[in-house]
């Protein structure tokens, strides 16, 4: 009897350490409707600014609203589940995102516009620190890997969602907005199985009296402050960059080259895939050759790519942004597993404080960013931003942390 007590307890502790690929890929899709859903608003940007006489600083101000209610909440959000995971609370998220797409769909004025953003920011903040928390339980120790494959979901959402915008929103009006809300009612049926398994999950760690964390690195805490700073001004010249990228990269095409709304969608489509893929590659080579050597690469090595682009063709320019989003995308997950290892015990709140951190980033550069487009041109945007990832040197200052598997 008691050797098949000591079984069971072990093929328990072995079950909630596993790498729960099932879970993994769930929480991944579910985060590609959740982004493609919020991908949505910059996307319907050329839409709203000529169905409302918008300018670009108004254009800005929608995306700061979204950023900020997306960005304020999540680290609270973190910092409260820490403490008390609520497993449900991703189906209320996902309820969030859909009232704010359908006040979307049938907004008249600028004030309603910025209130369904805002509803699906307030959505995002809930969405996220939990989301990344399921990642954590199912990564079975392979962080990065569990991280990207996370992110690839986000990434992707935020790619197909300018390209379904391009096909059934741009031809037929803002109201087709509407049709998205599909995609939110197929993730809160996800999200409820999901919320099972992490409930379920939960409970068997605390009956079997598993510890999710790991000890804690051999830094003193002033020393793993000034990383958590170093790596917040990484996320600041990622993000800030990348609301260049999300919020103008069509504007762009169309000043400069004279495209067509549904031709610059495409090319943002395709920058935006190269995101979903650099994603993919960064937290596994993040695992294998270490997190520091990967995030060297990924922010300062972009550099000489965003320099180069404001200067290139059309052709050149395509390749360019392909390069860029690859390379600077693989940066996200490396930094998000280090700052979890900094602070372990702390998931919810690390990976608040980093998703609430990028989003405000994001708001805050496309709001800035729209603002100087209006006083110069949006080309003077794209030179002045390309200079952005040379922040990466201070990655320098960040230690050497050495995990095993």
């Amino acid at each position: 009897m008691s050797s098949s007590s000591n079984s069971a307890t072990i093929d328990s502790s072995v079950l909630v350490q596993k790498t729960v690929y099932s879970v993994l890929f769930s929480i991944a899709f579910a985060h590609l409707l959740n982004d493609l859903m919020q991908a949505v608003i910059p996307a319907t940007y050329p839409i709203l600014k000529d169905n409302f006489k918008l300018n670009f600083t108004q254009v800005g101000l929608i995306t700061f609203v979204f950023q900020l209610t997306a960005s304020l909440l999540q680290p609270f959000v973190g910092l409260y589940t820490d403490k008390k995971p609520m497993p449900y609370s991703l189906v209320i998220g996902m309820i969030f995102t859909i009232s704010g797409l359908c006040l979307l769909s049938i907004s008249s004025t600028f004030w309603m516009l910025l209130v369904s953003v805002g509803l699906v920011g307030i959505g995002s903040s809930i969405f996220h620190p939990e989301a990344s928390r399921v990642a954590f339980l199912g990564s079975g120790g392979k962080r990065g890997l569990a991280q990207s494959i996370f992110q690839l979901g986000g990434n992707a959402g935020s790619a197909i969602g300018p390209l379904l915008v391009a096909l059934v929103v741009a031809p037929y009006g803002q109201f087709h907005v509407i049709w998205f809300v599909i995609a939110g009612i197929l993730g809160i049926i996800i999200l409820s199985r999901i919320a099972v398994w992490y409930e379920n999950h939960m409970n068997l760690r605390a009956a079997k009296k598993i510890d999710i964390e790991e000890t804690t690195v051999p830094l003193s805490n002033k020393k793993i402050t000034i990383s958590i700073i170093v790596l917040l001004f990484l996320i600041f010249s990622k993000f800030f960059y990348m609301a260049s990228m999300s919020s103008y990269f069509t504007f762009y095409l169309i000043d400069k080259f004279g495209m067509s709304i549904q031709d610059s969608q495409f090319y943002l489509f395709v920058f935006l895939a190269s995101v979903a893929a650099g994603t993919l590659i960064g937290g596994p080579l993040g695992d294998r050759f270490g997190r520091k050597y990967i995030i060297w690469i990924s922010i300062l090595g972009a550099a000489p790519f965003t320099l180069l682009l404001p200067y290139a063709n059309l052709f050149w320019t395509g390749i360019l942004s392909v390069i860029i989003g690859i390379v600077i995308a693989s940066a996200f997950s490396a930094i998000l597993v280090f700052a979890q290892e900094l602070k372990p015990g702390k998931v919810g709140m690390i990976s608040g404080l980093f998703f609430g951190f990028a989003f405000g980033m994001g708001g805050l550069g496309s709001a800035i960013l729209g603002y100087v487009a209006d006083q110069t041109t949006i080309e003077y945007v794209f030179k002045i931003s390309s200079y952005l990832p040379l922040i990466g040197v201070l990655t320098y200052f960040l230690p050497n942390i050495k995990k095993q598997a």
